[in-house]
């Protein structure tokens, strides 16, 4: 059902990160009408109110830079954000960033990809930046992430002309990088997808972008144990979809809302 809602309500904005954890929903960055932004949202659903309440949350720390298109982990007490394309960070943060150098000639401050990591604890609200180790990946947005156990995988996205295929995960226990060289045949490299866990063993990935600007309706399952992709066949294959949202239900299902269905870099519709 659709919820009214009131308080410090977020503006209009594309590339937001959120998720719902225990029917609390969280909403940081984004891209709105006077550009990028780093604030922290927070909306409760439980509540038994017939006006649902945003709340801006001033967090204690050092915040993520403003950026869109980034992804999130959820561990244990923590909001845990990877990536994403945006401002250069104003103060000392770990990690890399690279300038885009096309966003010199828009209007506004320039922008660019970083593969930085910030962790939000959500008891205290306050932000951290993990030391991580092992091989990083490359600065990236409009990737998809996806928690298993105490990792957080992360597979494709944009940086600079390239849609990546590439899988990693990171140890959320000890901040551990680690890249995974699949067998077999992999999927296509892509940004705007989804990659969904459906049980303690498989990610499901659904759609997205490709370099040559083509939106993709394909599917397929990344098996953990036996490291391998295995291409799933839909009804759906006419239908292509990129920029959408995806979850799975209590009865084993993949729900998919929203998106886009053709390249919207065309400026057609969608």
């Amino acid at each position: 059902k659709k919820s009214k809602t009131e308080g410090d309500v977020p503006p209009s904005m594309s590339g937001s990160c959120a998720v719902c954890v225990d029917r609390v929903v969280y909403l940081f960055g984004g891209h709105h009408a006077r550009g990028n932004t780093n604030k922290f949202y927070m909306l409760n659903s439980r509540s038994t109110d017939k006006v649902l309440q945003w709340v801006r949350v001033e967090c204690q720390g050092v915040p993520p830079s403003s950026k869109d298109k980034l992804g999130v982990w959820v561990y244990k007490n923590k909001l845990i954000f990877f990536g994403g394309y945006g401002y250069f960070p104003e103060g000392k943060q770990r990690g890399t960033f690279e300038f885009d150098e096309t966003s010199f000639w828009n209007s506004g401050l320039p922008r660019g990809w970083n593969d930085h990591v910030h962790v939000l604890d959500t008891e205290t609200f306050t932000w951290s930046q993990p030391v991580t180790t092992g091989k990083t990946p490359s600065p990236r947005a409009a990737h998809a992430c996806a928690t298993v156990g105490s990792r957080g995988y992360v597979f494709g996205g944009r940086y600079r002309e390239s849609r990546m295929n590439d899988l990693y995960y990171l140890n959320l226990d000890t901040w551990e990088w680690n890249e995974i060289v699949a067998q077999g045949v992999c999927p296509v490299g892509r940004s705007w997808h989804s990659l969904t866990p459906i049980s303690s063993d498989h990610l499901f990935l659904f759609g997205g972008f490709t370099t040559d600007k083509q939106p993709l309706s394909d599917a397929w399952i990344y098996c953990i144990s036996k490291n391998e992709w295995i291409q799933f066949e839909h009804n759906y294959s006419e239908k292509p979809r990129l920029w959408h949202t995806a979850c799975a239900s209590e009865e084993g299902e993949v729900i998919v809302f929203g998106g886009c269905a053709n390249n919207l870099l065309a400026h057609s519709k969608a």
